[in-house]
């Protein structure tokens, strides 16, 4: 903890390591196993759990720079074993939302990623540098973020879905749907995403068959969630993913 100002009120786990020249603000708590490696700033109220490490010039917690915030008591509460590169920023939330901004576990965020205020991102996710999230996003599990991707105010990106290189989202991408380009559209399945992640082919099928029902069958939105529930009949957990993420959009779909 050497060179480092370490709030009296922050509660830190003794296996947790402190370098050189951090700050670490009122109302933290920092489990165990945590590193922050050096210059890392870390603002309450924040809670983070277990495992996570934080290269240098990474700011946490801070305020949001909306300007709806006005110095309300809101978090950040971070799951275990993320990876925070440097440079990455995370806001708490706003009282206009939930209040908080909740980060899962074992994601990647690369280095100069940035999550916004009221943010939820779920696990196993990866964030490619630069890429960013503006405020209200929602990130499902085993999502991947490419460079310099952003994502408009309350879109959702569900899971295992795939973004390419600059890619501007300004609408809700289903699950394992691949996006790309400015602005963003839909250009396949992530199905090396779904192979890695040991789903069967019948379910890696399904999904296939579910995506020409959304984006090439000329459907309605409503006429095409009505034959993904016909084709789902044996109710396939990835298929009743793919259907419920689209459900679930309120921003409107990427077609």
């Amino acid at each position: 903890m050497s060179n480092s100002i370490i709030d009296p009120t922050a509660i830190i786990d003794k296996s947790s390591k402190i370098g050189p020249f951090c700050v670490i603000g009122p109302d933290v708590e920092i489990g165990p196993d945590c590193i922050l490696h050096s210059h890392v700033v870390i603002k309450g109220p924040t809670k983070i759990n277990e495992g996570n490490a934080f290269y240098q010039f990474s700011t946490i917690g801070e305020d949001t720079p909306d300007k709806k915030y006005d110095g309300e008591d809101t978090t950040l509460e971070i799951g275990k074993n993320n990876i925070f590169r440097e440079g990455v920023t995370v806001h708490r939330g706003t009282v206009q939302d939930k209040s908080k901004t909740i980060i899962g576990d074992e994601n990647l965020f690369m280095a100069y990623s940035h999550i916004a205020h009221d943010c939820i991102v779920g696990n196993q996710n990866i964030f490619a540098n630069t890429a960013g999230l503006a405020g209200h996003v929602t990130i499902g599990n085993n999502v991947i973020l490419g460079a310099v991707t952003l994502v408009h105010q309350f879109c959702s990106l569900g899971d295992h879905s795939f973004t390419g290189l600059n890619t501007l989202i300004t609408m809700d991408v289903p699950a394992f749907v691949k996006v790309a380009a400015n602005p963003a559209r839909p250009i396949g399945l992530n199905t090396i995403g779904m192979q890695r992640n040991n789903f069967d082919n019948d379910s890696i099928n399904l999904i296939k068959k579910a995506y020409r029902i959304i984006y090439r069958k000329g459907y309605s939105l409503s006429e095409a969630i009505k034959n993904l529930h016909a084709l789902n009949q044996e109710e396939n957990a990835a298929l009743t993913t793919f259907i419920s993420s689209i459900e679930r959009s309120e921003r409107g779909l990427i077609r």
